[in-house]
C-alpha cells in the first residue's frame, strides 16, 4: 500500500469522474437502475460541477502509483462543528486497503473544528454502511428519498469526533 492522499487538483478531474462512474456502477448494481445511476452521474460529476466542489467543499484524494483511485468531498465545517461526507468512493478492486479509512481520516485531521461527520447512505448498500459502522458511525434516521423517480432506503449516520 504505497498510496497518499492529498488536495484534488484541476487536473484530477478526468479520474475523479473515472473513479465515480465506476464505483457507482459496482456499489448500485441491482440497487438504482442503471440509466438513472448514468443520468446522476452525468450532471454530479461534470466537469463543471467538480469545478464547483473544488471551490466550494473540501475534496481529498488518493493517489497510488501517480493514479487516483479513490476520493472524498467534504462540506466545509459549520459552526456547530458538523461536517457532511458527501462522497467517498474508491476503486472496487482497491476497496479493503485501508484508503477509505486514510480518506476519512485526512477530513477529520485536516478540517478545523469537526466535532461529528454526517453521511447518507443507501440502506442496501452494505459495503457503504459496513464501512461506516467500522468506523464509529451511528445511525440517526432512516427515510425514504425519491431518487429521480426512484424510491432510496436513505439511512443518516453520524461520526462524533
Amino acid at each position: 500500500m504505497s498510496y497518499v492522499v492529498r488536495e484534488m487538483k484541476d487536473e484530477d478531474v478526468v479520474s475523479v469522474q473515472h473513479v465515480a462512474s465506476e464505483s457507482w456502477h459496482t456499489t448500485y448494481e441491482g440497487i438504482i437502475p442503471r440509466e438513472i445511476q448514468d443520468d446522476f452521474l452525468r450532471v454530479a460529476y461534470s466537469d463543471e460541477m467538480l469545478q464547483k466542489r473544488l471551490a466550494g467543499s473540501h475534496v481529498f484524494v488518493a493517489e497510488d502509483a501517480s493514479e487516483v483511485v479513490g476520493f472524498v468531498d467534504f462540506s466545509p465545517v459549520d459552526e456547530a462543528g458538523r461536517m457532511e461526507l458527501r462522497a467517498i468512493y474508491i476503486y472496487p478492486a482497491k476497496q479493503g486497503e485501508g484508503i477509505g479509512t486514510a480518506l476519512l481520516r485526512k477530513g477529520i485531521e485536516e478540517l478545523e473544528g469537526v466535532k461529528e461527520v454526517v453521511v447518507e447512505v443507501e440502506e442496501e448498500n452494505l459495503i457503504g454502511r459496513q464501512f461506516y459502522e467500522a468506523k464509529g458511525f451511528k445511525m440517526v434516521a432512516e427515510y425514504d428519498e425519491d431518487f429521480a423517480g426512484h424510491i432510496l432506503k436513505t439511512i443518516q449516520m453520524v461520526l462524533i469526533i
